[in-house]
């Protein structure tokens, strides 16, 4: 996606692209797409205005509202079990600049900064959006010396308005967490926006599991927090992103996209090692940080499920008529089951 970003921004425009530019536009748009401009500007996928798909049986098809419509519908949203995308036109919105970066807090100076940010998250606009990312520092050279080794909440901001009115949202959420530890906030052009949540571009495997929640609630957040700290026993990388918006709206001739009435996404992830096979405990201890969110949940999303998943929980990021619909389509394109993904849908049964 940084691809399209550096090209579009020569004209003044954006794509919704997500938090890491390295990530291809093509698997992150077919799951959705929640991106830095997610509030303001909704889904990725629903910017799609044409697929050209290899489909099970060998053919090039055009998906777009008039052929292949189904086709069209499934592949907005549904992931990539209907076929191969060779190509994907999606709209441009006009953006030069936005005001952002990260505030890191350090949780044994500001315990409550997590708590903070969420109550934060109930004023801001629409052209705000943000998130957090908790994780245990390394110790190592490299990592600034007032982070090294200390457990992080990292709070990323996207601000597609007046450069101002951020700095203003800003000073109201320092009012309530305290000061951070270290700011990169600035106004940026939107082709620097892979800054905002500054994640590492070295390949490695990982694994996640994930929930979309109607509301956070302060207790589950403290244990969120605790569960995701430095006594966990396997490194993981705990985030919730702020929804709803843009995001909850639900255009004309939408996709696949399921829970759209979600506030927030909570998310666990820990790398792991792709040669040996297993999640090294991992998976144990994402249910554990995730499990005092669960009375929220509303459902998963496919964007931030990495490593194989089962049908369950693919199953979760729909709502029940979608996934028969879904499944239908799967069965209509690729009845022998031949496409495989990472988020499998399978035929409906025949007869």
């Amino acid at each position: 996606m940084g691809q399209v970003v550096a090209a579009a921004a020569l004209h003044g425009l954006a794509p919704l692209s997500g938090s890491m530019p390295g990530v291809g536009a093509v698997s992150y748009t077919l799951g959705g797409g929640v991106g830095l401009l997610a509030r303001r500007c909704g889904f990725a996928v629903d910017r799609v205005r044409r697929a050209e798909v290899v489909t099970a049986d060998g053919r090039l098809r055009v998906a777009e509202p008039g052929s292949e419509p189904e086709l069209f519908w499934a592949l907005r949203g549904g992931g990539g079990s209907f076929g191969v995308v060779t190509a994907l036109e999606f709209g441009l919105v006009p953006l030069r600049r936005v005001f952002g970066c990260g505030l890191y807090f350090d949780l044994a100076e500001c315990p409550d900064a997590v708590a903070a940010w969420a109550r934060w998250t109930h004023s801001v606009p629409e052209e705000t959006t943000s998130a957090v990312t908790l994780l245990v520092m390394p110790d190592v050279a490299g990592v600034p010396a007032r982070l090294r080794g200390r457990h992080i909440a990292q709070v990323q901001i996207c601000h597609a308005g007046p450069a101002e009115q951020g700095r203003r949202l800003v000073r109201k959420l320092e009012a309530l967490t305290g000061t951070p530890a270290q700011s990169t906030l600035r106004e940026m052009d939107y082709s620097e926006s892979g800054a905002v949540f500054d994640e590492p571009d070295t390949p490695q495997g990982y694994r996640s599991q994930n929930l979309l929640l109607d509301s956070l609630e302060e207790g589950a957040i403290e244990e969120l927090v605790a569960r995701a700290g430095p006594g966990a026993p396997v490194m993981c990388v705990a985030g919730l992103r702020h929804l709803g918006g843009a995001l909850a709206r639900v255009p004309e001739g939408a996709g696949a996209v399921g829970h759209r009435g979600a506030a927030y996404l909570a998310s666990v992830l820990s790398p792991v090692d792709s040669e040996g096979g297993g999640d090294g405990g991992a998976g144990d201890l994402h249910r554990r940080v995730l499990e005092p969110l669960t009375a929220q949940a509303m459902g998963r999303s496919l964007n931030f499920m990495f490593g194989p998943a089962s049908a369950a929980d693919v199953s979760a990021c729909f709502a029940a008529a979608d996934y028969r619909r879904l499944r239908e389509a799967k069965a209509a394109y690729d009845p022998e089951d031949r496409i495989r993904a990472n988020h499998p849908i399978p035929p409906a049964p025949r007869g």
